[in-house]
């Protein structure tokens, strides 16, 4: 049973590294300049944020170190490495998924009219639906388990 939960653990702190890490590697690809996969920066910024805001390196690459240590951070503690640290990276992680995830369901619900069709149908089939599930997936299978067996 102990070996179960362990296994579900680090699965989930596999799959939501993973996606923090590509995400961090399309922000460092952003960096360069290159708007894919929109025309240009405006579009970029118009579907990923929903209005206009600069991708310029000074910006996207401290975005880009920020996932790459969240993604250490809820790995580390999903392998029981890192001890206080890494479980507060994993438990602010967890809270921002879920806040980010929150904030999408109301931005779906009409509010913030204008970010434009893209980011609408985006934030709604896409990054919603991530950030709650890797949410619930970093504070159910990563944290709350920890805090389940150190109560014990």
């Amino acid at each position: 049973m102990v070996e179960s939960a362990q296994r579900r653990r680090q699965w989930a702190g596999r799959v939501v590294a993973g996606v923090l890490g590509v995400d961090g590697v399309a922000h460092l690809y952003w960096a360069t300049g290159m708007t894919w996969p929109a025309g240009d920066q405006e579009a970029l910024s118009r579907a990923v944020i929903g209005a206009e805001v600069s991708f310029a390196p000074s910006v996207v690459v401290p975005l880009a170190l920020l996932l790459f240590g969240a993604a250490s951070g809820v790995l580390a503690y999903a392998y029981g490495v890192g001890g206080r640290v890494s479980r507060a990276v994993a438990c602010a992680v967890a809270g921002g998924l879920v806040v980010r995830g929150l904030a999408g369901v109301a931005w779906a619900g009409g509010m913030g009219e204008g970010a434009g069709p893209v980011f609408h149908w985006l934030n709604l089939v896409v990054y919603t639906p991530v950030c709650l599930g890797l949410g619930w997936l970093v504070a159910r299978w990563i944290v709350l388990p920890r805090r389940e067996a150190s109560v014990r």
